[in-house]
C-alpha cells in the first residue's frame, strides 16, 4: 500500500518524481501521467510521488449546493496509486488560503521546499495554482532555477485515453452505466463503506444483505437500482448483487446501499468491505406482493452468478 501522508508530515526527499493532480477516479487518462512517474522512478532509483488534495479543490474554490461528488474517497485514490506502484501519496489540506498561492509560490514553497523533487512529470494541457495561471512554462522556469527536471506528458502519449471526470460521474449517478465508466476508469468502479445495522428485512426474504455506510459522505452512488458486483471483505473477493434505492415494495425509506453477498454467512458489523460494481441488473421496482419481489429476486441472482462467472475473479 503507497503510504499516505499529509503535507505537514511529509520529510523532504530530492530524489523523489512528482506529479501533482486531484486526480478524482484515477482514470484511463491520469493513469498515462501516473505511470510515467513510477517508471521514471525506477529508471533513477527515485521514490514516486503523487501530490493530490484534500477536499476536492473545487468544494472550495467553486462549491455547488451540495458539494462536488467524488469518484475516489482518500483511501481509494490510495490504493488505487499503489496498484499502480506508486510510493507516496502526499495530501495538501486544501482551503481558502492555499487556493490564493500563486503557481510560482505552490511550485518553489510547497513542490521544492516541502516536498522535494528530482523530476516533475506534468500534462501537456495542465494548468494550476491561483488562476490557474500556473503552466508547464511554469514549473520548467523555476526547475532550471532550483536544480530539477521537469517531463512533459505530450498529447500523443496519453493519445485516446483523454477522458473526463465528470464524464464518469454522470455515467455512474445519473444513468448506473457501470460497463461504460470501468472501461473508461480501466476498473470496476469501487465503494468503501463500513457495514451497519439494517432493519433484517432481506433476512426475512431469505436474502440477507450487508448494509453500506459509505466512507465519505460525497462519494458517488450509482443510481438507484439492482447490482450484480464483486465484494471484497478481509482480502478474500465474493459475488454478489447490490440493492440502491428506497425499497418501494416496503414502506418507503430514505435511501439505501445493501448488499446480499453469495455464499457467505459470517457476522461482519462494523467491518469495512469494498464493493466493485460490475453491471447494472435492473431498475428498482414497486412489487404488489412480497413473494414477487422474493421471485424477482431469484431472477436477479441467477443474472448476477452468470455474470461473475464469466468474469471467474471470485476467490473459492
Amino acid at each position: 500500500m503507497a503510504e499516505m501522508i499529509w503535507l505537514d508530515k511529509v520529510r523532504k526527499n530530492e530524489n523523489s518524481i512528482v506529479t501533482v493532480g486531484t486526480f478524482d477516479g484515477v482514470h484511463a487518462g491520469h493513469r498515462v501521467l501516473i505511470r510515467t512517474v513510477v517508471e521514471k522512478a525506477e529508471e533513477k532509483n527515485c521514490r514516486s510521488v503523487v501530490v493530490t488534495f484534500d477536499p476536492h479543490p473545487r468544494d472550495i474554490i467553486n462549491p455547488g449546493r451540495e458539494g462536488i461528488r467524488l469518484l475516489t474517497s482518500l483511501s481509494e485514490r490510495r490504493q488505487l496509486l499503489a496498484d499502480i506502484g506508486i510510493d507516496q501519496m502526499v495530501v495538501i489540506p486544501f482551503d481558502r488560503d492555499f487556493s490564493l498561492l500563486s503557481s510560482e509560490e505552490f511550485v518553489r514553497d510547497v513542490v521544492w521546499d516541502k516536498i522535494g523533487v528530482n523530476e516533475f512529470v506534468i500534462g501537456y494541457d495542465h494548468q494550476f495554482g491561483r488562476n490557474r495561471k500556473g503552466t508547464i512554462e511554469t514549473v520548467q522556469a523555476i526547475g532550471e532555477e532550483a536544480g530539477f527536471d521537469v517531463y512533459v506528458v505530450s498529447r500523443q502519449e496519453v493519445g485516446d485515453q483523454v477522458v473526463s471526470s465528470t464524464v464518469i460521474r454522470n455515467l455512474i449517478e445519473k444513468e448506473g452505466d457501470m460497463i461504460k465508466a470501468e472501461s473508461l476508469l480501466t476498473r470496476s468502479y469501487l465503494l468503501n463503506g463500513t457495514v451497519v445495522h439494517g432493519d433484517k428485512k432481506g433476512k426475512q426474504l431469505g436474502f440477507p444483505t450487508a448494509n453500506i455506510q459509505p466512507d465519505h459522505p460525497n462519494k458517488i452512488i450509482p443510481l438507484n437500482g439492482v447490482y450484480a458486483v464483486e465484494v471484497l471483505v478481509e482480502e478474500k473477493l465474493y459475488g454478489g448483487m447490490m440493492n440502491i434505492g428506497i425499497r418501494p415494495t416496503f414502506e418507503k425509506d430514505e435511501k439505501r446501499i445493501e448488499v446480499h453477498i453469495f455464499d457467505f454467512d459470517r457476522e461482519i458489523y462494523g467491518n469495512t468491505i469494498q464493493i466493485r460494481f460490475l453491471e447494472r441488473l435492473r431498475s428498482e421496482k414497486s412489487f404488489g406482493e412480497v413473494k414477487e419481489l422474493k421471485k424477482q429476486l431469484e431472477l436477479d441472482r441467477e443474472k448476477a452468478l452468470k455474470l461473475l462467472k464469466n468474469r471467474s475473479r471470485i476467490a473459492k
